[in-house]
């Protein structure tokens, strides 16, 4: 990794000085070698081998009665290294242009230490208003998100996705309007994994949005000025599930859609040495944003096999206060209610999550930074509560809890 790192960071080096040469053109080249080690206390809902950390799984009891979920876990890792670098172009017409384009060696799936792409978009800027095309941070992420050291930034309680988008902002006075139309590409829907009526085992794929033909929408509105932001957003998404139904017959074409609307509201406040923020989300459908939810199959066509569906909905807060600069504690508190559909489900749910009632997690770490450099350690208690029983609509009506702990070390050097 080592000598592909040092084979990168030179060659942007040297396109930099070659193409800095063009007129109106300006790159700043930058990056970031981050470690990350980790422990568990037992098995957990997570992808990137446990980097990216969302809630402890239920027990899974073998026939001793012992819970085979229940064995801790670590690892250190360095994929989350990054390198990136920051354009400004020539003007075009009455527009300021600039682009970024920003990798790390995170992979994709369960391959590591490959380069992905995180940011890579291009901007046009005409003061009031602003153009962006291209991929970065979900309008659910937007400018108000957890600062904390766990790599999945407040998951599942803070949405958390890239993704290919068009995006137009509008600023007037203090107000700043924002509007986007949204691709998946990383993070992706969830669906059947095959095309027989009532499946309920999952799959995540391009192909729910593809065949689907829509972007998602997201709309929303912020309040800024110096150390403040306050807002709200409203998000449309809607999937095709399946376009074909195996029965037991015949295979049929089957037009099938669900569709989910979501909002959240969001604030920040910084003065001083003082962070508070805080974001609350009800979400319909989200799981391309790393986060709980899905929908359920309302009726099965006795003919062609074609579903119907209800989204499920999902509740949750986060709270985010940090107090300093040189040594920085900071306290992180999440929490999660799974709402069930709007209809009743008689033939089960997709999604990620399904069987949770709730969730509650809750952090506190404590960094050290100096100049390009942050040291830090982090112990979260996460407290999920899986449903016993559920009700027509897919919502718990009695649970059980459980439970893991987590610590993370992380040094950070950045350039």
């Amino acid at each position: 990794m080592k000598k592909v790192f040092m084979s990168l960071a030179l060659l942007v080096g040297v396109s930099g000085s070659v193409f800095a040469q063009k007129k109106g053109f300006d790159y700043k080249f930058y990056g970031q070698v981050r470690t990350d080690l980790f422990y568990n206390t037992r098995s957990n809902s997570e992808t990137v081998d446990g980097l990216f950390y969302m809630y402890p799984l239920d027990e899974n009891l073998d026939p001793n009665g012992h819970d085979l979920n229940g064995v801790g876990n670590g690892n250190f890792y360095t994929l989350y290294t990054r390198l990136g670098v920051d354009v400004t172009g020539p003007m075009l017409g009455k527009a300021k242009t600039s682009a970024k384009v920003e990798v790390d060696f995170r992979g994709s799936g369960t391959t590591y230490s490959l380069f992905r792409i995180r940011h890579v978009y291009f901007n046009l800027d005409w003061g009031k208003s602003a153009l962006l095309v291209g991929q970065t941070w979900h309008p659910l992420y937007g400018d108000v998100a957890p600062e904390i050291l766990n790599l999945n930034m407040g998951a599942p309680y803070q949405p958390f996705s890239r993704a290919p988008q068009i995006r137009y902002r509008f600023t007037s006075n203090n107000f700043m309007l924002t509007a986007a139309a949204i691709w998946q590409s990383q993070y992706l829907s969830v669906g059947p994994k095959t095309n027989k009526p009532g499946e309920t085992s999952t799959q995540k794929s391009q192909e729910f949005m593809k065949k689907s033909c829509v972007p998602e929408f997201y709309l929303g509105v912020d309040y800024k000025r110096p150390g403040l932001i306050a807002g709200a957003g409203l998000h449309v998404s809607s999937i095709t599930p399946r376009t074909q139904s195996e029965t037991e017959d015949a295979v049929y074409f089957v037009n099938e859609r669900v569709t989910g609307i979501s909002g959240e509201a969001h604030v920040k406040y910084t003065k001083e040495n003082w962070l508070v923020s805080a974001k609350t989300v009800l979400g319909t459908n989200l799981t391309q944003t790393s986060t709980v939810g899905g929908y359920g199959i309302t009726s099965i066509d006795e003919v062609t096999g074609k579903q119907q569906y209800s989204p499920l909905r999902t509740s949750s807060t986060w709270v985010n206060v940090a107090y300093g600069k040189k040594w920085r504690p900071a306290l992180f508190f999440g929490y999660l209610k799974n709402l069930g559909a709007t209809k009743e489900v008689p033939y089960g749910a997709l999604g990620t999550g399904t069987t949770l009632d709730q969730l509650f997690t809750g952090t506190a770490e404590l960094t050290y930074n100096i100049p390009h450099w942050k040291f830090g350690a982090e112990y979260s208690l996460c407290n999920a509560w899986y449903g016993d029983e559920f009700d027509a609509k897919a919502k718990a009506i009695n649970s059980h809890s459980i439970l893991n702990h987590r610590i993370v070390l992380v040094a950070l050097f950045q350039f």
